[in-house]
C-alpha cells in the first residue's frame, strides 16, 4: 500500500529541503496522505508488537494474504479480492511502522517488501489475464511499465548511495504503491471497463518512470534534463 510506509528503509528523512530535487516531485497518496493514517497504522503495529510478532512476520503474512487475493479473483470473487488485497497493502504498512517502533530497520526487511508488493501485484495482473485473456496484451504492456519505473526507482537509489548519500534515496512519483492498489481494485471489480483502466494504468506508470528519470539527471547531472 503506502509504499513509503510498507517499505522499511534505513532511513529516508525529510522528503522535501532547500536544493533537494525532491521538492519537484508530484507524489499523490502515499506522501501526502502520510499523516492522517499513520496514527492508526501506528497503533495497528504497536498492537501486532504487544502480540510478539515481528516486522518480517507480519510481512509474510502481508504477502500470503495478497497471494490469496490473487487466487479469490481467479475463482471469479473480485469483491473478496479486493478486500484481501487492501488487507495485503494495510500490513504492508504495518510491518515498516512495527520495524522503526523497534529499531529493527534492515536491508533485508526492504528487500522483502519491495520484493512481495511486485509479486502481489503481478499475480493480480496474472489473474486478471486468466479470467479476460481479451486484455492480455495491456496487461502485458501494464507489467513491462511496472518493470520500467522500478528499475529505475531501484537503480537510482543504488546510484544515490554509492555517490555517499546515507540511506537508500526514495523517490516519489505520481503513482506509488496506494495509486496501483485503487487502480487494480478497479480493474478487478468493473471488468466491464478493464481495457480503459488498464490502459490508464499503463501510462500512470509510464508518466511516473519519466518523472523518475528525469529527477535523477538532476541529481546525478546537477542541472535539469533537455
Amino acid at each position: 500500500m503506502f509504499s513509503e510506509l510498507g517499505y522499511r528503509p534505513l532511513d529516508f528523512g525529510p522528503v522535501s529541503s532547500d536544493g533537494d530535487p525532491r521538492r519537484e516531485m508530484r507524489a499523490m497518496l502515499d506522501t501526502h496522505a502520510r499523516q492522517y493514517v499513520q496514527p492508526v497504522i501506528r497503533r495497528t503495529a504497536q498492537g501486532c508488537l504487544r502480540l510478539g510478532l515481528t516486522p518480517n512476520q507480519v510481512t509474510w503474512s502481508a504477502f500470503i494474504i495478497g497471494m490469496g487475493a490473487a487466487a479469490v479473483e481467479v475463482g471469479s470473487r473480485p469483491v473478496a479480492a479486493v478486500i484481501l488485497l487492501w488487507l495485503s497493502a494495510y500490513l504492508d504498512a504495518v510491518d515498516g511502522s512495527m520495524a522503526r517502533e523497534r529499531h529493527q530497520t534492515s536491508p533485508w526487511g526492504t528487500l522483502l517488501d519491495i520484493t512481495f508488493d511486485r509479486l502481489v501485484e503481478l499475480g493480480i495482473i496474472v489473474a486478471l489475464a486468466i479470467r479476460f485473456p481479451d486484455a492480455r496484451l495491456l496487461l502485458v504492456l501494464l507489467t513491462a511499465g511496472i518493470v520500467f519505473s522500478m528499475t529505475v526507482f531501484l537503480t537510482v537509489g543504488a546510484l544515490a548511495e554509492k555517490q555517499g548519500m546515507k540511506s537508500f534515496y526514495y523517490q516519489a512519483g505520481l503513482a506509488e504503491r496506494t495509486e496501483g492498489i485503487i487502480l487494480l481494485s478497479v480493474m478487478m471489480l468493473w471488468s466491464g471497463a478493464l481495457l480503459w483502466t488498464t490502459a490508464a494504468f499503463v501510462v500512470v506508470e509510464i508518466v511516473t518512470a519519466v518523472q523518475r528519470l528525469r529527477e535523477a539527471y538532476r541529481l546525478f547531472e546537477g542541472t535539469s534534463p533537455p
